[in-house]
């Protein structure tokens, strides 16, 4: 049984994390890096709570989520990875996706959404992929979320009974819940063939939310080497003089939201 981390401990170790995520921000734009991270894992595993914990206290101009929706009948019809490589960070960002390239060694497969052909084809092809990825100099960090039948059986119910957390769930994920076990061996299958030394997949243990945010973060701190950046320092001005012509318009001539609290 996963031990409870205290709040406070908790919210201690996300704000000393968080103040470095700033610096990593904050190199990757001054060194002009290109950063993909990958987050994959089981439906109710964490993917989208480490995501919002990670771009929580940066720059969304600099860090980014990408979060694909079902593919169009005219991107069904591209090369597989073609929608993919539209999302990828330019030089000084950071991307986050929340799923990727991989749904096709997944949902995909298990679904029966892509013919054996394609799957196969996908495992052939994604480490390939990958290699032609870092060697444009693009840094790729791969995750997978891991939870237990249990807390997954566990998030599900909170989710249905939940109705500020019922979006969260879906006919597909009750769907991939009856095929545990396809999954399992879908994702042996993956691991098998893309977890290569030049981009290999990182195991994050996700019984606990808490621990598996903190552990994720700092983790891919470990992946990117920066250095703090010193800040321009700045210096507040005074306020410009009054306008002695400018007449500010009347309140009551203009719509103010009620103050319902």
């Amino acid at each position: 049984m996963v031990t409870k981390l205290k709040k406070a401990d908790y919210e201690a170790a996300l704000a000393k994390l968080h103040l470095e995520l700033v610096k990593l921000q904050d190199w990757v734009a001054n060194q002009g890096l290109r950063v993909a991270v990958l987050f994959e894992g089981r439906d109710a595993a964490g993917k989208g709570g480490a995501i919002k914990r990670i771009t929580e206290p940066l720059n969304p101009r600099v860090c980014k989520v990408a979060a694909l929706g079902t593919p169009t009948e005219r991107e069904k019809s591209q090369w597989y990875f073609q929608r993919y490589v539209s999302h990828l960070p330019a030089a000084g960002e950071m991307v986050l996706f929340d799923r990727s390239w991989y749904n096709r060694a997944g949902v995909e497969h298990v679904m029966g959404f892509c013919t054996d052909a394609e799957y196969r084809e996908f495992l052939r092809s994604a480490p390939e992929f990958e290699r032609m990825l870092t060697r444009s100099g693009l840094i790729l960090v791969k995750y997978w979320f891991s939870v237990s039948d249990d807390e997954q059986e566990k998030r599900f119910q909170e989710r249905m009974s939940d109705r500020m957390k019922r979006w969260k769930i879906s006919p597909m994920d009750l769907e991939a819940r009856r095929r545990w076990f396809d999954y399992s061996k879908a994702k042996d299958a993956m691991f098998a063939h893309t977890d290569v030394e030049d981009s290999p997949w990182w195991v994050v243990e996700a019984d606990s939310k808490k621990r598996a945010r903190l552990n994720c973060i700092s983790h891919l701190l470990s992946q990117v080497p920066y250095k703090d950046v010193d800040a321009p320092v700045l210096e507040m001005p005074p306020r410009g003089p009054a306008d002695p012509d400018y007449e500010r318009p009347p309140k009551d001539s203009m719509r103010y939201v009620p103050e319902a609290y």
